[in-house]
């Protein structure tokens, strides 16, 4: 795992893109700060940049560095959740502008899982967190669900967890707003 964040992390300071293993499905990331890079995901997925992605951070005391009022709400769900959840924030800030809904809102979720909470430690930053597939397409629920020519498109394919075989699932998504309201997605 070790050799595979070293890589990963050389990969997305240079503005690269990654294939990697998340706490739900596999996905691919780069840099939520760096624009191009945003540009060039949204690319791979053949999808249109105002259907926003969300990002992964490792620690929920980061949220203020981007997000301007992290709703009391969402210290509660992160606090409540045992599964992998999603939330929407309003006021994002700090972000490569292309990965910013129109609206001005940003999902976040805090991941748990050992690979990425190592990478995004390392790495200080945010990363973006898409599934591995084009726009439209079901997503992959292992890494062997894949299309092989989606993994020659990014600039390095994590090895970690690649034989793993169980179905994963997606996150819960949980948009809250400012004044407490919460609104599920998908549950």
């Amino acid at each position: 795992m070790q050799n595979d964040i070293n890589k990963a992390l050389e990969v997305l300071k240079s503005g690269g893109i990654i294939l990697y293993p998340t706490d739900t499905i596999w996905g691919i990331g780069c840099d939520a700060t760096n624009p191009e890079a945003v540009k060039r995901v949204y690319e791979i997925k053949q999808r249109e940049d105002c259907k926003a992605m969300l990002v992964l951070m490792e620690n929920p005391n980061r949220l203020n560095s981007y997000v301007d009022e992290v709703p009391e709400i969402a210290w509660d769900l992160i606090d409540a959740n045992d599964k992998p959840m999603t939330l929407i924030y309003p006021g994002a800030k700090n972000l490569a502008p292309n990965l910013i809904n129109s609206d001005g809102t940003i999902g976040i979720r805090i991941t748990e899982e050992d690979f990425t909470m190592r990478l995004i430690q390392r790495f200080k930053k945010p990363i973006v967190s898409t599934s591995a597939n084009r726009s439209g397409e079901q997503s992959p629920a292992n890494f062997y669900e894949i299309n092989e020519d989606l993994k020659e498109l990014v600039d390095y394919v994590v090895e970690y967890r690649q034989e793993e075989m169980e179905k994963a699932t997606a996150s819960s998504i949980i948009k809250v707003g400012v004044g407490g309201e919460i609104q599920i997605l998908r549950p």
